[in-house]
């Protein structure tokens, strides 16, 4: 399946698209497609936000950009390696049974598959600002994001023999 087909399948059964993405092995390759895209389409998701705090405030557009390029493309899959890497010693404590990659895997593409929630987001924070819808979107993100992890925690640590 393709990449977006996956995606939306998430939405529709997150255990049934871990299990396939286990069935295909491991490879670092496509962790690392997925957390750079998550990267790439939450600085994208940033663009009307950092225009609208560059119209209102009168701060350069460019400078506003080169920050969150650098924030996000950057320092953030430094960050989320790190996290990954303290979920799988939780769950290694927890008696789970997966590996780090595994870690890796669920919290890379739980992320990734949310990612329409935050372009959505990004939109609504940029021509409306602070209030809310921006809450509630964020909210959802949160919601859907957690609601994957678990999921793939679960298939990958608990689940899998």
């Amino acid at each position: 399946m393709s990449v977006t087909s996956d995606i939306f399948a998430t939405y529709k059964g997150p255990r049934k698209i871990f299990a396939r993405l286990l069935s295909q092995g491991c490879h670092e390759s496509v962790l690392l497609a997925f957390v750079m895209g998550f990267c790439t389409l939450t600085f994208v998701s940033q663009i009307p936000v950092r225009a609208r705090e560059s119209y209102l405030n009168g701060t350069d557009l460019n400078t506003l950009l080169a920050g969150s390029l650098m924030a996000i493309l950057f320092v953030m899959p430094l960050i989320l390696y790190a996290l990954s890497f303290v979920i799988h010693v939780f769950a290694k404590l927890g008696k789970g049974r997966g590996t780090a990659y595994h870690a890796r895997l669920v919290l890379f593409w739980s992320l990734f598959s949310a990612t329409p929630l935050i372009l959505i987001h990004g939109l609504i924070e940029g021509f409306f600002g602070p209030g809310p819808e921006k809450t509630a979107i964020g909210a959802l993100w949160l919601a859907v994001v957690l609601w994957f992890w678990s999921c793939g925690m679960w298939q990958c640590y608990w689940a899998r023999k």
